[in-house]
């Protein structure tokens, strides 16, 4: 393998992704580095988590995206480090690679705020592994329960946001109906799942109609909301709240928040906040020379200035305009300030449940019709033919007849270290 590119892209996620497809059109020599050898759609690993869907729906292998790119070398391999002023990327086995422009795309890791156990024992949900794992041990908690007669299986969920919100009404509808069908009625009744967040609300960047339909359907479906108290401790039964009382869960789903990783930490840039890298309007970091930064390891301002939201739409337009802006790069133009074009929000609740506000007017869809629309928007936006099939079967497998995609599980309950080996895709929730 070469040494020196004329682009080198850290990180294989939405954003990363999109910049390498947009260089890879135009003949640009790109390098993609990932610790992965596919690109997964981090949208629907809740769903991965909770047998909705299986793994195959959500990652396809990079050689399979870029095959008919040419110019674009995809390479597996963990990043030691990165340094945003010599544009090099290091690697586990000690090669250093150099780019005549560095992408900077590595993703975030989970922020778990210093809450005291969290990191060990709270599950996160940001990888294809994460999700299996969940998966594993959510699978083999309920086998356990109904081996006992007083057996039952709780399980909390931290984060109000989306994607706490999907999770959460996810679990509570297949205890509903999957546990109730594939075990007992009797463990389902059992089984209880909590939904906690500081906040008074759920979906807190959603208006008060989409909140409100989003509370009453949660706890429509079974789910036992703590709003307005923080977690101060994650433990092996539960975790405890602000104000000294507890929520009980064998399993904890940390959906609380991202940060930038240690990548970001060693790169030599000035980071801002979540550790994320404060960039300029046209994408490039500040203080270096032909280094852009993008995706959750980035704050990104819209045209008026307000920082964007850690979002899919926002990856993978950002991601799109850094390549412009690269090649204007090579070809001696004027680079371009980022413009975001807003499609708004969308979070799924439960089966035929969700809330949708579109565009910059902010169009407000709640049930069926945000639920069809949250359907159509992430099939459209899975990577393949085959990845589409398989979620449109699922989807109708699972929501006609309540029967799970996946539901042989393998791998250890026990909770594992959370770091993940970066570069990783970028988190987000699409819209």
């Amino acid at each position: 393998m070469e040494d020196s590119y004329q682009v080198i892209i850290a990180g294989a996620g939405f954003a990363g992704v999109a910049a390498a497809k947009e260089l890879g059109r135009k003949g640009v020599k790109v390098l993609l580095i990932d610790s992965n050898n596919y690109h997964q759609f981090q949208p629907l690993l809740y769903q991965v988590a909770t047998s909705q869907i299986g793994v195959s729906a959500i990652a396809r292998p990079l050689r399979s995206v870029f095959r008919r790119y040419k110019t674009v070398k995809v390479l597996t391999a963990k990043v030691e480090s990165v340094s945003a002023a010599e544009r090099t990327v290091t690697t586990s086995d000690g090669r250093i690679l150099r780019g005549g422009i560095l992408v900077i795309a590595v993703g975030a890791v989970p922020n778990f705020f210093n809450t005291p156990g969290a990191q060990e024992l709270a599950f996160p949900l940001y990888s294809v592994t994460d999700a299996t794992r969940l998966g594993t041990g959510l699978t083999r908690l309920l086998d356990q329960a109904d081996r006992n007669p007083d057996g039952s299986v709780d399980v909390v969920v931290v984060g109000g946001g989306p994607t706490g919100v999907e999770t959460a009404g996810a679990m509570a509808e297949n205890v509903k109906y999957v546990v109730s069908k594939y075990f007992s009625p009797e463990l389902a009744a059992r089984c209880r799942v909590h939904l906690v967040d500081m906040v008074p609300s759920v979906l807190n960047m959603f208006s008060k109609k989409s909140q409100s339909y989003a509370t009453e359907h949660l706890k429509k479906v079974g789910v036992h909301l703590h709003m307005g108290l923080g977690v101060t401790e994650v433990r092996q039964d539960g975790v405890t709240l602000a104000d000294g009382s507890s929520v009980p869960g064998q399993i904890v789903v940390w959906a609380g928040g991202l940060k930038a990783g240690d990548l970001i930490a060693g790169s030599g840039l000035t980071q801002g906040r979540g550790g994320r890298v404060d960039v300029h309007p046209d994408l490039t970091a500040p203080d270096v020379e032909g280094v852009y930064v993008i995706g959750d390891a980035a704050n990104i301002t819209d045209s008026t200035g307000a920082k964007l939201p850690q979002l899919g739409s926002v990856a993978q337009q950002a991601g799109k305009w850094a390549a412009k802006n690269i090649l204007a790069d090579l070809g001696g133009g004027s680079r371009a300030p980022f413009h975001y074009v807003d499609k708004g929000y969308m979070a799924m609740v439960g089966r035929g449940a969700a809330v949708a506000e579109l565009g910059r007017k902010r169009i407000q869809l709640q049930g069926i019709l945000a639920f069809l629309s949250w359907l159509l928007v992430h099939l459209a936006l899975l990577s393949g033919l085959q990845q589409k099939i398989r979620a449109l079967f699922s989807w109708l497998n699972g929501y006609l007849l309540h029967s799970p995609a996946q539901v042989v599980v393998s791998g250890p309950i026990e909770k594992e270290p959370t770091e993940q080996d970066p570069p990783g895709p970028e988190v987000s929730k699409e819209s």
